[in-house]
């Protein structure tokens, strides 16, 4: 790769798909990988940027005595009532990208020959227009595929929900196969996981051995 130019991946996927296992996969093989769930916990954990905003919008029940955000019961509000999602998303978007932003121009700076961010909701936020701020300079947007039936099947499994609770919460997301058509590359995780690595580690080696196409 030419000296100081980094590939930029946006990661993304859906409930069950896998991505995060694919995220820590790119991390072993020498990714630089931001999660963006990992920062919106920061940003809501108690004495974070969102969590008052948070209170102002949905009510002070929503902090726990501890002082501390009560995640199951907001979790429970916005996957029933897509006009708190929205809600939400205008709280915590803005404030997510640009923390995200702020640790890109770090890692590229530093001259990490990849950096992954990784955002559930990436193709969400540009079908809806996007948040506030330029986009996310992407080199590629890279999507973990598995068919809605198996997303429902391992969420349920891996976080003990019913079907019906995760079904909800998957058809809050766009959905799996409009994904597919938006996405630059499709990592195929709806069979074995020897399948899924050899995908990932046969992209990751392109990445290296060959700068990015930008204008």
């Amino acid at each position: 790769m030419s000296a100081g130019q980094s590939w930029v991946i946006g990661l993304t996927g859906g409930i069950g798909t896998g991505k995060t296992r694919v995220a820590d996969l790119l991390r072993e093989l020498g990714a630089t990988v931001e999660c963006s769930d990992r920062i919106v916990h920061e940003l809501q954990a108690r004495g974070g940027r969102a969590l008052q905003a948070i209170a102002d919008v949905f009510g002070q029940h929503y902090v726990t005595a501890r002082g501390e955000l009560d995640r199951e019961r907001l979790g429970q509000r916005v996957f029933s009532d897509p006009n708190a999602r929205q809600k939400l998303n205008r709280i915590m978007h803005p404030l997510v990208r640009e923390e995200l932003s702020r640790r890109l121009d770090r890692h590229v700076a530093a001259k990490a020959p990849v950096v992954v961010l990784d955002i559930p909701l990436l193709l969400e936020g540009r079908t809806a227009g996007g948040t506030s701020g330029a986009p996310l300079p992407f080199d590629q947007v890279v999507l973990v595929y598995a068919p809605e039936a198996t997303q429902v099947e391992r969420a349920s499994r891996r976080d003990g929900m019913t079907a019906e609770d995760v079904l909800r919460r998957v058809k809050a997301q766009l959905s799996i196969e409009e994904k597919r058509k938006l996405a630059d590359v499709v990592i195929d995780n709806s069979g074995d996981w020897a399948s899924t690595e050899a995908q990932v580690r046969a992209l990751y080696q392109g990445w290296i051995e060959r700068p990015p196409s930008r204008p």
